[in-house]
């Protein structure tokens, strides 16, 4: 339900009457409970709020228009609108949609200013092609402003994926609970509470990346002063400047200009460098005790031998990669860099802002499906948990919880809700405590997962029913199965669409087991699929039982 404005990050732009288009089409069906549906527009209201932290303007009126649309036009006049039971829910809704009707007019005149200076810069692009090579690079120009964000590719950057991860939730975390966070603006834009002017941050950015580019030390490593090492999965791509604002700035000399000035004033030059003295005889080797080299400028450093060989060794050609160096072990096989002196700027810090997952995968009618991150552990866990209901051959079902990083969705708690089950069946006896819980910590529901005790591991038919209404909140929800007698003992799934999603939409049929006009009405979600599995992914088990 949530969906996209565009196909994924790194596509253009779209201009406000394409995003009210396609926020428009979508599936709705009057025989879904209403109480899903208020949660499908609450999940579009959470998706909306991060997209909007993170300064993606564009996602943030499609997903607020289609909410309006969900609830104005489709929720009112719902069968079960005039209820007791969803009568103040859909109150509530409705007091959302009116509040949001103001931040679409604001967002409105930044959507339509980002269109227009795309299609000036495409025209202007697709004058100047002369061959292939120019027009490959005007393509990567497009889609690098077209966004404002740096695209990655899913299980390509697993490192970078748990980092983010982690800091982002114990970001939002220390936010709910009240906790002082300085490191967070709502317009989207994060940096480090440093206490210096926004000037100072960019000349930082811009020395940092002309440090990593002069050939001298294209080899170097570097750590924080608090000893962790910020690793960059390779091919290293130089670190975005952080604008000033939500709003793209213009893409031309507007932005250069100053940096290039802030770079000159701060900044000495290579050749006053060379002139200021002569540089003092290399280091000895890690572990030795040494002299303590005389004051230099700022942008000299001195880098520490990795091995024991006595002298330095040939300059590469290529900057080292750090994708081989994991988290746990990084500060002992790396020694820090040598900083002569405190104006040096440290190094960025890594923002979910600065970052967007590409889609992973895509329904069958070619909707993007953006991917879930899921902790390689869980299911295990599950199992433990489930085990005495197991051993007595019942099912236990558990939700899965996470919320929205940089475009991808991540896992990060395991809710073990009240229920009531049997050898063939399981479900949830008070779904207003766990959607309560959901509410008060800010977690989205990506799907579910239970038990086979017995049985093979298939989607049954109440399964795919159970499922079809996780998947009308969210299209990216997964449904796993765990199977621990039989072989395969597990399966990630989701409901085609089409055919599988309106096939049980229109289903009226009400047995526990009973067969489907279609044959592929579910598939396989993992790889090549929107499921990847992330090592290092923590999560929390919640048993609310």
């Amino acid at each position: 339900m949530g969906g996209h404005a565009d196909n994924g990050p790194g596509s253009e732009p779209l201009s406000v009457p394409q995003i009210v288009k396609k926020a428009s089409a979508f599936d709705y069906n009057d025989t879904v409970r209403l109480r899903y549906w208020l949660r499908t527009a609450d999940t579009l209201l959470k998706e909306a709020d991060i997209y909007e932290r993170e300064g993606n303007d564009q996602q943030t009126y499609f997903l607020l228009f289609r909410h309006a649309i969900l609830v104005f036009e489709k929720l009112n006049s719902h069968p079960d609108s005039k209820q007791p039971e969803t009568k103040d829910a859909l109150n509530e809704a409705n007091k959302a949609v009116s509040r949001n009707l103001a931040k679409l007019e604001a967002l409105k005149p930044r959507i339509t200013k980002r269109y227009n200076q795309f299609q000036e810069l495409a025209e202007k692009h697709k004058a100047q092609r002369e061959d292939l090579e120019r027009s490959r690079k005007t393509s990567r120009i497009g889609a690098s402003l077209a966004q404002g964000f740096e695209t990655l590719e899913p299980g390509q950057n697993d490192n970078l994926a748990v980092k983010l991860a982690q800091k982002e939730i114990r970001r939002r975390d220390a936010t709910r609970k009240g906790l002082p966070d300085s490191s967070w603006f709502r317009g989207g834009l994060s940096r480090r509470n440093t206490g210096e002017s926004d000037v100072d941050d960019l000349s930082q950015s811009i020395v940092e990346a002309r440090r990593r580019n002069d050939e001298t030390f294209s080899n170097r490593s570097s750590s924080e002063s608090s000893g962790k090492l910020a690793i960059k999965t390779a091919p290293y791509r130089y670190p975005n400047v952080p604008k000033k604002s939500t709003l793209l700035e213009s893409w031309g000399e507007a932005i250069t200009k100053p940096l290039a000035s802030n770079w000159a004033m701060q900044s000495p030059t290579r050749d006053s460098m060379r002139s200021a003295e002569v540089p003092p005889q290399r280091p000895p080797k890690l572990g030795t005790d040494r002299q303590v080299p005389p004051p230099r400028p700022a942008k000299e450093f001195e880098i520490q031998e990795l091995d024991s060989s006595p002298a330095l060794p040939p300059r590469p050609s290529k900057v080292a990669s750090l994708s081989s160096f994991s988290l746990s072990d990084s500060s002992e096989q790396l020694s820090p860099i040598s900083r002569e002196s405190t104006s040096t700027p440290p190094i960025q810090e890594i923002n979910s802002s600065d970052y967007a997952f590409k889609p992973s995968a895509y329904l069958e009618n070619g909707t993007p499906l953006r991917t879930i991150f899921l902790p390689p552990t869980l299911r295990t866990t599950f199992l433990a948990v489930a085990a005495p209901n197991t051993r007595m051959n019942l099912e236990t079902c558990g939700i899965l919880c996470g919320t929205l990083i940089s475009n991808a969705l991540f896992v990060s708690k395991l809710v073990i809700p009240k229920q009531k089950s049997t050898s063939d069946t399981c479900e949830t006896t008070d779904e207003e405590e766990l959607f309560g819980y959901c509410d008060e910590h800010d977690l989205m529901v990506l799907g579910w997962i239970h038990t086979h005790p017995t049985q093979s591991c298939f989607m049954s038919s109440r399964d795919l029913h159970t499922h079809c209404g996780y998947q009308v909140m969210m299209p990216e929800s997964i449904a796993i199965v765990c199977a621990p007698a039989r072989n395969p003992a597990w399966g990630v799934f989701r409901l085609t669409d089409p055919p599988g999603m309106k096939t049980v939409l229109n289903c009226r049929q009400t047995g526990l087991f009973h067969p489907h006009g279609e044959s592929n009405i579910y598939t396989d979600a993992t790889r090549p699929g929107h499921v990847c599995e992330l090592k290092g992914l923590e999560f929390e088990v919640v048993d609310l039982r």
